[in-house]
């Protein structure tokens, strides 16, 4: 363990990740599990962000927030993944002190981020089902924009108030975090500093941001569905209540995820349950929200088809 030992007392300069290092027999697939994922997480959001990019069908709201989710997504993943991924291939665990802050930074910038556009992606839908007459005056371009730099925004303004405040506190020992990346309630658990004001901050945070954003994304969904369900044609109605059953199913694993992760314990067998609910929404919403918001949608296909026969006519040539 590396410190630095400031008037007869030692200060942490570097954590140790113990991650998933309690199933030695499991390195290997782990690595294997996680590096796939890694990948398909990379290629689906990337290729989500370009096809929006680049196909002017697909210049619209909808498309337009769900290229800034492909584009958070990629972040959000590459914030954790990485560091997890050497960790299981090396088994080299430690990360610097400043490193680790990165991370958290990252961290909570991204999940604030993802709920702020999770809201904004369902009052779009609500309003393009539920009030579709005045959608268009609604959801102008310059509307858009506001609604998705708010959303940055808030996220910057959260991720640089909890990081600033965790930048305070001294870590005395021991330094093992119980997780598999940098997240907020195991690096608080090893500080030797008074945590009660970052503690109530964290705690305001949650109950403006993310159970406000929570209920209101709910009660958007809960609007389309009961405006899906008074459709006559049943074709359609089942259309489109299995695309938004599909985004509530997605919505809710992510929230349910968060929530229930923060409010069990960080040691023990309960340390183990965090970390399981943790890869809910670090790595397995990533990997399946671009295929449940946009690669099943049809012009998001019709697009995929136009840039394959463009990129099979480019190799013939």
């Amino acid at each position: 363990m590396e410190n630095v030992e400031w008037s007869n007392q030692t200060f942490i300069t570097e954590f140790i990740l113990l991650g998933f290092g309690n199933l030695p027999e499991l390195q290997t697939p782990l690595f294997l599990l996680f590096l796939v994922i890694y990948i398909i997480t990379m290629a689906e959001n990337i290729l989500t962000l370009v096809l929006v990019v680049t196909n002017r069908h697909l210049h619209t709201p909808m498309y337009f927030f769900l290229g800034n989710l492909s584009c958070l997504e990629t972040c959000y993943t590459s914030t954790v993944l990485p560091r997890m991924l050497a960790s299981l291939l090396t088994g080299d665990r430690t990360i610097s002190y400043s490193g680790c802050i990165t991370q958290l930074y990252f961290f909570v910038f991204m999940v604030t981020a993802e709920c702020f556009l999770l809201l904004v992606m369902s009052y779009d839908r609500y309003l393009a089902i539920c009030n579709p007459l005045h959608y268009a005056a609604l959801m102008r371009s310059w509307v858009c924009i506001q609604l998705v730099s708010g959303s940055w925004i808030m996220a910057f303004f959260t991720s640089t108030l909890i990081t600033l405040l965790m930048a305070r506190l001294t870590f005395c020992g021991p330094n093992n975090i119980d997780h598999f990346f940098c997240d907020f309630a195991p690096i608080l658990k090893l500080s030797c500093s008074d945590t009660s004001l970052i503690e109530l901050v964290n705690l305001l945070l949650c109950f403006a941001i993310i159970l406000p954003t929570f209920l209101l994304t709910l009660i958007c969904y809960v609007c389309i569905i009961a405006t899906i369900l008074r459709i006559p044609s049943t074709t359609e109605r089942h259309k489109a209540f299995s695309t938004c059953s599909s985004h509530l199913i997605v919505v809710a694993s992510f929230y349910g995820s968060i929530i229930i992760s923060y409010m069990i314990p960080t040691a023990g067998t309960a340390g183990d349950l965090h970390k399981a609910f943790s890869v809910f929404y670090t790595v397995l919403t990533p990997l399946v929200n671009p295929l449940i918001y946009s690669l099943r949608n049809k012009e998001v296909k019709e697009a995929l088809k136009k840039a394959g026969g463009k990129l099979a006519a480019f190799i013939r040539r």
